[in-house]
């Protein structure tokens, strides 16, 4: 089998009108704006409205991507959407955005694997395109976690909101477009970040909505040290596989969950920080969006330029980790 280099052609975010400041959540919970910023870097978050869903997010997310490749939805062949906070358990996310689309029958599933979602879809699309089985590949990922989120938990209700990004996958030479990825997943730490009654395991009953067990849970000290030490691991997993050393890393897109962990990760990588994209500040912890989000904002604000590496590296809920090293073509 001949494989194909797989590029992005296309790239684009969504976060919805409403903003959520840290002086509004002073007012719902007992929490300050100089500890939210302190402990996360948080200064706002954006909330998804009362008549959208998470598909909507998605969908104009993926019109902003599918303008940047100048392709209409019709042409595309596969879609693949990353969320935790899918309209419904089914159909799938993916398969309403083919259809709010109108994208003409193109193959469709979901991927459910949280805040590394972005990289595992964006890796997934990718094998149909080296392999030659698509042409055309639409990866979205997608949250709309203010849904899900407890709001008399101040550990955690300062800490998410909503969004999307996705971008058009298509071919390319050998060498150019995605580099490397890699992939672990720790799954004894699992229930340091769930929705305890959200399956099979325990439906949501009385007593799920009585313990708050239909939002999230989350042990923070506890992820914030596997992070601390898995995203350095996985990072440098994913830079050998490319061939390059760290230092030739231009820009770092990571899951932006809380600003210390973006230091301490660059820190231990020894990538200067500046390199670090961070855009917490105005959008929170958006799960598998957050890396779409931070990734769009270099390429529309003009920093990502032709030729450079781009390291993306995601972790959370699994526990996951996943990396790739891309060059960027466009």
């Amino acid at each position: 089998m001949n494989l194909r280099g797989c590029s992005i052609a296309g790239l684009g975010a969504y976060a919805p009108e409403r903003i959520l400041t840290n002086a509004d959540l002073e007012k719902i919970v007992d929490t300050t704006d100089e500890w939210i910023v302190t402990h996360t870097g948080m200064k706002e978050r954006h909330v998804i409205a009362d008549d959208q869903n998470c598909s909507d997010l998605a969908v104009e997310a993926s019109k902003v991507a599918l303008d940047d490749a100048e392709m209409a939805a019709q042409d595309l062949e596969l879609i693949i959407v990353s969320t935790v906070t899918s309209d419904t358990l089914f159909p799938s996310t993916s398969a309403i955005l083919e259809h709010k689309l109108g994208a003409n029958r193109a193959a469709s599933f979901d991927l459910v694997t949280g805040c590394t979602g972005f990289v595992d879809a964006l890796v997934t699309g990718a094998q149909f395109v080296h392999t030659g089985g698509y042409d055309n590949v639409l990866v979205v990922a997608a949250e709309a976690l203010t849904r899900i989120t407890n709001w008399e938990d101040r550990s955690t209700c300062v800490l998410f909101g909503d969004g999307a990004g996705a971008v058009v996958l298509q071919p390319d030479e050998l060498g150019k477009g995605l580099l490397s990825y890699a992939m672990d997943t720790q799954g004894f730490a699992g229930e340091f970040l769930s929705l305890p009654s959200s399956g099979s395991a325990w439906p949501p009953d009385e007593k799920a909505l009585a313990e708050n067990a239909t939002k999230i849970y989350m042990n923070g000290h506890e992820i914030f040290k596997m992070a601390v030490r898995g995203v350095p691991d996985i990072a440098r997993q994913a830079i050998r596989k490319a061939d390059i050393n760290a230092a030739e890393i231009d820009w770092v897109v990571m899951h932006q969950a809380n600003k210390r962990i973006l230091d301490a990760a660059a820190d231990r990588l020894g990538i200067a920080r500046e390199k670090v994209v961070c855009n917490i500040e105005k959008y929170g912890n958006t799960s598998a969006a957050s890396m779409g989000l931070a990734f769009d904002e270099i390429y529309r604000d003009g920093r990502l330029q032709t030729g450079d590496l781009v390291l993306l590296v995601g972790f959370g809920a699994g526990f996951c980790l996943s990396a790739a090293v891309l060059r960027w073509e466009r």
